[in-house]
């Protein structure tokens, strides 16, 4: 139930009984913006969308705590990765503000601002991402009617070009791994080549994860340094996976783990220890593509390249997906697309012969109509 009603110093009350039955109100200068207001409400209460007003009227660096201490399935990385971004460019802007003085117009204004600032178009969408993501939280609560940031008009993240390796160019840059470090830095660079691991997933295999009889690799952690500190857990996808191991390394993988003991770590730093890739790319990685003449190229690259020679044998979108550990398909295909042309020209091709079949088979039995005819 609603109202209107004149006050004693002219200014006009407006009153309304909420869904959760409290009484609320507010005063206005003139009784026609008051009307406003209730029909605003009462729109809101039709559409489902009202929301108690008191619970919007908390900070956005308090409901911020309140979300990232309930994002329990982050990993520590992303954790801290989330942290850093609240810290950097949410909070100094938004910290003091009340959920319900979030406005889209403001959130735009501030994603332009980040921009200008010098920062890259990553940095700004993952800031706009963090943003997001609380007010999210802040609708599923009953805080907001809606999300204000979403629709926002984002820059753009610019995509580096990949770089696919060749055999014959893995094995130069393995050479030139063995060079500057040693024979493990070179078979470290053939593995990640052709199996596809993800860093973290090389850096945690262990001895036991290993069954070289049958030519297998169980991926089923993951360590990330985090503060100059490794820290443990799944592979990114939270699942484990198995991989075929290529003839070519079963020897070398052998010989690189003999005598270890199966919570032994395969892959170790100089003085033991986890093999962080900070440490890997700057006293290895660097100088080796440098000597190979492959500058410009990641260790991530390697990934990429273990994708592009693994489809040119021959392996299909699912295979791809299988080996690197894509939640989906789909993923592999948007990232690799480019590799499968051939098998969506042999897909044509066959297209082509059945229709080219079709064709002749009713050829065929217009003929043999005919000729039954004419017998007749």
């Amino acid at each position: 139930m609603a109202s209107i009603a004149k006050r004693p110093d002219g200014s006009w009350r407006a009153r309304y009984r909420g869904p959760d039955g409290k009484e609320r109100s507010k005063h206005f200068g003139r009784k026609l913006d008051a009307q406003r207001w209730l029909d605003s409400v009462a729109s809101q209460v039709v559409t489902g969308s009202w929301t108690d007003p008191e619970r919007s009227r908390i900070t956005l660096a308090t409901w911020s705590d309140q979300w990232l201490a309930g994002q329990l399935q982050l990993k520590e990385s992303t954790r801290v990765r989330y942290g850093t971004l609240l810290r950097v460019h949410v909070l100094p802007t938004w910290g003091t503000v009340k959920l319900t003085d979030v406005s889209h117009t403001e959130v735009s204004a501030w994603v332009q601002r980040i921009a200008a600032g010098g920062s890259s178009a990553s940095t700004v969408r993952q800031a706009h991402r963090v943003l997001s993501l609380i007010l999210d939280v802040a609708v599923r609560d009953g805080r907001l009617p809606k999300n204000p940031a979403s629709g926002v008009r984002l820059p753009r993240a610019h995509v580096p070009e990949r770089v696919f390796l060749t055999h014959d160019q893995v094995d130069a840059l393995a050479q030139a791994a063995c060079q500057v470090g040693g024979t493990g830095d070179g078979l470290v660079v053939r593995t990640l080549a052709y199996t596809g691991l993800r860093w973290g997933e090389l850096a945690a295999l262990r001895v036991g994860r290993l069954d070289l009889m049958r030519r297998r690799l169980e991926v089923a952690e993951a360590v990330t340094e985090v503060g100059g500190r490794a820290v443990w857990g799944t592979p990114k996808t939270h699942a484990t996976r198995v991989i075929a191991v290529p003839r070519s390394l079963v020897d070398d993988l052998a010989a690189q783990v003999a005598g270890r003991a199966p919570t032994d770590l395969a892959f170790t730093a100089p003085r033991g220890g986890v093999l962080l890739l900070r440490n890997w790319r700057r006293n290895v990685f660097v100088p080796a593509i440098r000597d190979a003449g492959l500058e410009g190229l990641t260790v991530h690259g390697l990934r990429h390249t273990a994708a592009s020679l693994a489809a040119s044998a021959g392996a299909s979108v699912r295979h791809v997906q299988a080996m690197l550990g894509h939640a989906s398909p789909v993923l592999t295909l948007s990232t690799y697309q480019h590799l499968f042309d051939d098998d969506l020209d042999a897909v044509a091709d066959r297209l082509d012969a059945a229709a080219d079949r079709a064709r002749q088979d009713r050829a065929d039995q217009v003929r043999t109509s005919a000729s039954v005819t004419q017998l007749g």
